[in-house]
């Protein structure tokens, strides 16, 4: 255990605070980040996806921010091995590597050391429905996970098995080792009242407005690639743009799908921390958004 490479995860929902954890942590500890959020790593969408800002980016060294092309598919398979040469390289630095993300997927692949099946050609398959009921049937335990509105998690298990054979399930299994890769410690930031994590999204939906998400979505709306179309604060604002709607109900519509998001990423690392705790007890710590020593207990339990 005591060879592996050391790394602390700050991981939660939209709007908890982890980049804020994150930095205060590598600023006490000599840490970098690296980012675990599937839509930060595309250039120029700087607003809705809610990166760093430059005084942020300035404080610490961070990783895997703002490089791939919008119109690109990118996918977990190709952000994993990214994401473990940028672990080695501030390890050999000296330093400390934080992943700091919202992106359940990622972190559970980088941290469980799965390998992943190389992406195969999707065009086979663009006619494949994003059912629910058509995964259950070829695959019940991974419907169990996924939520039914999740279109892209269903499109990808469906994908899989009907290009390779091989099930989402069966896949995971293959692709886990018995071994964890790092020494990880977790804080999972989360919300005692559910309504204070919300209070926080509208805010935060506000802000982004305020700050030109309206012309930053409109830039890209018709540039992005499929995935990073994907983007919670661009396809909420679609009917805006197309005079379906005024834009104070579609700003409310991107407030109650960002909590929709962040109700799924709670769940997600509400498993992920009961299975490390289960396998490693005290391996994951829940740190409340509401408490103002949360860094203080995040550097007591480091």
């Amino acid at each position: 255990m005591e060879d592996k490479l050391p790394l602390l995860v700050v991981a939660g929902p939209t709007a908890s605070g982890k980049t804020a954890l994150a930095i205060a942590l590598c600023r006490a500890l000599d840490g970098e980040v690296v980012s675990a959020d599937s839509m930060q790593i595309y250039r120029g969408m700087e607003i809705a996806t809610a990166k760093p800002s430059p005084e942020e980016l300035r404080a610490v060294p961070h990783h895997l921010i703002g490089f791939a092309d919008p119109s690109a598919r990118f996918s977990v398979a190709q952000y994993v091995p990214l994401a473990h040469t940028a672990i080695a390289d501030i390890h050999a630095r000296g330093k400390l590597p934080v992943l700091c993300g919202g992106t359940g997927l990622y972190i559970q692949a980088v941290t469980e050391g799965l390998s992943l099946t190389p992406d195969f050609d999707p065009a086979p398959c663009e006619d494949i429905a994003t059912d629910w009921q058509a995964l259950a049937d070829v695959d019940p335990a991974a419907a169990t996970k996924i939520h039914p509105n999740d279109q892209k998690r269903i499109a990808h298990a469906l994908e899989l098995y009907y290009a390779t054979g091989i099930t989402l399930t069966e896949q995971n299994a293959r692709s886990r080792p018995e071994e964890r890769p790092y020494r990880a410690r977790m804080f999972f930031l989360h919300a005692r009242e559910r309504q204070h994590l919300y209070d926080r999204i509208d805010a935060r939906v506000d802000q982004m407005l305020a700050a030109g998400l309206l012309e930053e979505a409109a830039h890209w709306r018709r540039a992005a690639g499929a995935t990073a179309a994907q983007v919670i604060g661009y396809k909420e604002l679609e009917p805006y743009f197309l005079g379906q709607c005024s834009l104070e109900e579609a700003a409310a519509h991107l407030k109650q799908e960002t909590r929709r998001y962040a109700k799924r990423q709670l769940s997600w690392f509400r498993r992920m921390a009961r299975e490390w705790n289960e396998r490693e007890p005290g391996s994951c710590v829940e740190l409340f958004i509401e408490d103002e020593d949360m860094l203080d207990r995040a550097l007591l339990f480091h």
